[in-house]
């Protein structure tokens, strides 16, 4: 039997040329301290690795264990210590292959044993002939998992939205209402997933509500006045001829500005209400960085879309062309809200989010924010006009334009150790 029962290996740096491989062995009797105090069992220069505290971590034998094992626990450092990318809180016991970063960018270890790695597979090869009350039941040890990781809330409301639609066939208002809010809630579902900072759900449901409510109210009367009406963004009558550019022009104004404007305010308005808030009020409703203004941006949309497509295209398309028109209608422009509506009003979200992460450059982010929404926007609505590869082809941009949004929300994020999408490659 080999000495090393168990060892840490430091994995060389990206920027070092044939770094020699340095491993540390462990006790099963003694703690190893690692830091940049000289007294740490493993000492880390202070000049090549400045964001590790001086007692960073340390990892200790547990003596009461049937077989060696170790643990591994945080220091209160400044920067953390996370075990395979995920943020240790207190103390882990320790597998072998386990990855540990003395913080997010930090230096790394491999802790390694080949005496647990083989009492594992030992143990593995006992429990694959034995038969146990969980394998047969399974439901009965699954837990916390059925919620975290087997979608089993989407799947729920996927049964009850079904079983809706089933009571609601020969009501053809009911049935369209309740298929855009299942295919809306869906579309929602997977920028969410996206995102992966949580909400809470009443936060975003009054948000979209709150969009729908200003489209009902005397105040889509004066945007229509001055986006359509003093500015020059007229919509074409039926019949009108006009070039593209003048088009889009009137679409920038009419359609860009005017719209993306309407959805931002129920997002501004909850950056303000933030600000008068405690917590853990504040941090909920609040947007305090740019995944907050997308989650709020993109449900803002969701309510847009859902007035708009029940409130006017579709009860047109069924008085044109009879129901299956309406029915039609009513499925690509809900599910292409995610290029569409929720990709304009996302990305401006984004800006809205970042203006609070910045406050001192608030008025040029909002400013670049709103009038590439707004470009987006228009250019979506002039492009449907000239070709139906053109309207993809700019569907597909502003999707692309989303994403990266949300990918570049995630790195800004004060909170990223805790954003569930940047940690789902090495969930199990």
């Amino acid at each position: 039997m080999t000495n090393e029962i168990a060892f840490l290996r430091q994995v060389p740096a990206k920027n070092a040329a044939r770094e020699p491989e340095l491993k540390y062995q462990l006790s099963k009797y003694i703690e190893v301290e690692i830091g940049r105090d000289r007294n740490c069992q493993i000492a880390l220069e202070s000049l090549a690795h400045g964001t590790v505290s001086r007692r960073h971590a340390a990892v200790r034998p547990l003596p009461n264990s049937k077989f060696p094992q170790w643990e591994i626990c945080d220091l209160n450092s400044a920067n953390g210590t996370y075990i395979n990318d995920k943020r240790l809180q207190g103390c882990q016991i320790l597998n072998s292959g386990d990855r540990i970063s003395l913080g997010i960018d930090g230096p790394e270890f491999i802790f390694e044993s080949p005496l647990i790695a083989r009492q594992n597979q030992q143990g593995f090869a006992a429990e694959k002939d034995s038969l146990t009350l969980t394998q047969l039941f399974p439901i009965a040890s699954t837990g916390k998992e059925l919620s975290q990781k087997a979608y089993l809330y989407p799947g729920i409301a996927t049964v009850i939205f079904v079983v809706s639609m089933f009571v609601a066939v020969g009501n053809s208002a009911a049935f369209n209402l309740i298929l855009a809010a299942y295919l809306s809630g869906a579309a929602y579902y997977f920028i969410y997933q996206l995102c992966g900072k949580h909400k809470p759900w009443w936060i975003l449901f009054l948000t979209a509500s709150a969009t729908a409510s200003i489209l009902l109210s005397p105040l889509l009367v004066a945007f229509i006045l001055v986006f359509r009406e003093i500015l020059p963004g007229k919509l074409p009558v039926e019949g009108e001829e006009i070039s593209f550019l003048p088009f889009l022009i009137r679409m920038f104004f009419g359609a860009g500005l005017m719209e993306e404007l309407l959805k931002s305010l129920p997002i501004l308005g909850a950056m303000l209400l933030g600000n008068w808030l405690r917590n853990p009020w504040r941090d909920r409703v609040g947007v305090w960085e740019p995944l907050d203004g997308i989650l709020l941006g993109c449900a803002s949309a969701v309510g847009f879309t859902l007035l708009e497509t029940l409130g006017q295209y579709v009860p047109q398309a069924r008085a044109e062309a009879g129901e299956l028109a309406g029915l039609q209608l009513l499925i690509p422009r809900i599910l292409g809200s995610v290029a569409g509506h929720m990709a304009y009003s996302g990305y401006l979200g984004y800006f809205i989010g970042l203006s609070a992460l910045k406050p001192k450059k608030r008025w040029q982010i909002l400013g670049v924010g709103y009038f590439s929404a707004a470009a987006l926007h228009a250019l979506w609505n002039a492009s449907g006009a000239v070709s139906v590869l053109l309207l993809a082809a700019v569907g597909v941009l502003s999707y692309a334009f989303l994403v990266a949004a949300i990918l570049k929300a995630r790195a800004l994020s004060p909170n990223r150790e805790r954003n569930f999408a940047t940690r789902i490659s090495s969930q199990k």
